[in-house]
């Protein structure tokens, strides 16, 4: 991987042409810049090899469910996968139509319900009507923070029906105790939004230590269930 991204072989990476590699792994922005934070040990915003690699064995500790810490640094993972499509969907790269959709019919039908309680516009709902469903679940914010992230699929700061319903299923899958994945599996992607989705201008690089710090500790409740741009812009 690293010749790919230090093509010059300069023996480093920089900022931004990481933020575009990583991105690849089909994880969400608010991940990629904690694992930016731990690898950028000097935050001077370039990756030496060593720091790279660390990237990389965090990117596939993220995408196999483990924690984003140096303290899985050493836990046994396979290899990071990482996809050349522009969609953040399809991690294997495979067409994932094939798949059924983990959202069960009768589960579907539950949501629909809630959906439309909260009085949609346009089939949409923001983040502001999200909001109090999610914190009525008790969960931690920075669990809803992240089922907010996987369930804007289309990163438009709003949910429609079938989004809404995949982020009701994560966090009945939190509330069962079960983690919620950091990116989203392809079983999970409603059948609507299975083709690829790219969004213009929906790529921010990855910050500065600085900034990505701010953005992970001081960030309100509000702005993680309601940013209407990913968080790390």
């Amino acid at each position: 991987f690293f010749p790919q991204v230090d093509s010059a072989n300069t023996g480093r990476v920089l900022a931004s042409d990481a933020a575009v590699f990583l991105k690849k792994s089909g994880l969400t922005d608010l991940v990629l810049g904690k694992i930016w934070d731990l690898a950028d040990t000097d935050g001077k915003g370039i990756l030496n090899k060593q720091e790279f690699f660390v990237a990389l064995r965090l990117v596939a500790c993220a995408q196999n469910g483990l924690d984003v810490s140096l303290s899985s640094l050493n836990l046994p993972v396979p290899p990071p996968r990482f996809t050349d499509t522009s969609s953040p969907l399809l991690l294997s790269g495979a067409a994932s139509a094939d798949v059924p959709w983990a959202v069960k019919l009768e589960d579907k039908a539950k949501y629909d319900a809630i959906f439309d309680s909260l009085n949609p516009v346009n089939g949409l709902l923001s983040g502001d009507k999200v909001k109090p469903v999610l914190l009525n679940s008790k969960l931690p914010v920075d669990i809803l923070g992240r089922v907010w992230e996987l369930s804007d699929i289309d990163r438009d700061g709003m949910l429609d029906r079938d989004e809404f319903a995949v982020a009701m299923f994560l966090v009945y899958c939190a509330l069962e105790k079960e983690p919620v994945p950091m990116s989203l599996p392809a079983a999970l992607v409603p059948p609507s939004k299975r083709k690829p989705v790219s969004v213009p201008g929906a790529m921010p690089l990855i910050p500065s230590s600085l900034s990505a710090k701010e953005s992970h500790q001081s960030l309100p409740p509000v702005g993680v269930l309601a940013a209407k741009t990913p968080l790390t812009q």
